[in-house]
């Protein structure tokens, strides 16, 4: 586990707001500045080139319909976000950006729709692309069978699972068995994991509870307060955060 990512509080997609959108090199250099951790998303473009965007849809964060995975990459980096100057960047344009000066937790949304093994490609890019940055990169995701590709591919790096009780109005696609066995952090062990992040209002869950008992690091995400910052750090190591400043 890079140490930083212990002991700085790390910034949800950046530090962004008013004018300045998520996961954008604007909020990424202004999480920098404050001397935050960042934490980022990341989608595939047509060509799979990883691209740091959340939704799968690009209408909430640029107004315009269609799917992040039918951007190129050059496509991505003309399409302006809104209320900004802002383009949707690569994850090699904020390595660049950020030059290693603070550290980052890299998640991969899932690709599959169930969290299932048809994870396609973006994994093995993600992988290869974050080989070298081992001392200041950690990666996650929902989708275990993303989190063990990568630590196959790539075991110098730090990975982990993002977490939470999995309730069945959040998670409506999933059969209730595997829904159990996410919410009790079954394939921890089986995927190569050495952190989780977990749901803020699920912390007191016996599965988060037993591994941080063995010394596992525990993130949450995402803490909106200072209120909710007292109560997760009772059972958490660190926070990902928005809205305020830790």
């Amino acid at each position: 586990m890079p140490p930083d990512l212990l002991c700085r509080p790390i910034a949800h997609r950046g530090l962004h707001g008013p004018g300045v959108p998520e996961n954008t090199r604007s909020a990424f250099r202004a999480a920098v500045a404050a001397g935050y951790a960042i934490e980022l998303d990341l989608q595939p473009a047509s060509d799979g080139t990883p691209l740091v965007f959340h939704d799968h849809d690009l209408q909430r964060l640029t107004g315009q319909p269609g799917t992040i995975s039918t951007l190129s990459m050059d496509g991505a980096g003309q399409r302006r976000l809104l209320g900004s100057d802002d383009t949707i960047p690569t994850l090699q344009a904020v390595l660049d950006e950020i030059d290693a000066r603070v550290p980052l937790l890299v998640e991969i949304k899932d690709q599959d729709g169930q969290l299932g093994p048809d994870i396609g490609p973006l994994p093995e890019r993600v992988a290869l692309l974050l080989a070298d940055h081992a001392d200041h990169v950690a990666v996650m995701s929902f989708n275990p069978h993303m989190v063990a590709a990568v630590h196959d591919i790539a075991p110098q790096l730090t990975v982990g699972l993002t977490t939470c009780g999995f309730a069945p109005d959040d998670w409506p696609a999933l059969p209730a068995a595997r829904r159990a066995d996410l919410a009790r952090i079954a394939d921890f062990d089986g995927v190569g994991a050495s952190f989780v992040s977990h749901h803020h209002l699920d912390l007191a869950n016996p599965a988060v509870a037993a591994l941080r008992a063995r010394g596992v690091p525990v993130f949450c995400w995402t803490i909106r307060s200072r209120d909710q910052e007292t109560a997760a750090r009772r059972h958490a190591d660190n926070i990902t955060f928005e809205g305020y400043r830790p």
